[in-house]
């Protein structure tokens, strides 16, 4: 159960992260206005909030961890939203950013 948790938590963090930088470049950069921005931001703060709901107590490892389902949460989400078309080299990339995900995360470590 607590790898289930783990990995939705890594969902809907990738979720907000991913949706507020998003929104923040079409504000910015697709000259959609300030509250696009302002809604970024506030997702970007969720982001946050979400990371801290891990069980796991390492700050460290949570980022690390995090930071491959980032990886692979990007692609997905240019590939949904902005219909990007990754290439082999961008889903080698992705793959080896989640078994990096699984080892930091659900490796069996001493008590």
């Amino acid at each position: 159960m607590t790898v289930l948790r783990s990995v939705l938590l890594f969902g809907l963090a990738a979720l907000a992260e991913i949706g507020g930088a998003w929104l923040v470049w079409q504000g910015v950069r697709e000259h959609r206005g300030l509250l696009w921005v302002a809604a970024g931001v506030i997702a970007l703060g969720a982001y946050g909030f979400v990371a801290t709901l891990q069980p796991d107590p390492h700050f460290g490892r949570i980022l690390a961890a995090y930071g491959g389902v980032f990886v692979a949460g990007s692609l997905a989400w240019g590939m949904i939203v902005d219909k990007f078309q990754p290439d082999r080299w961008d889903y080698i990339g992705a793959a080896l950013c989640v078994v990096g995900v699984a080892v930091i995360m659900y490796a069996p470590r001493p008590a």
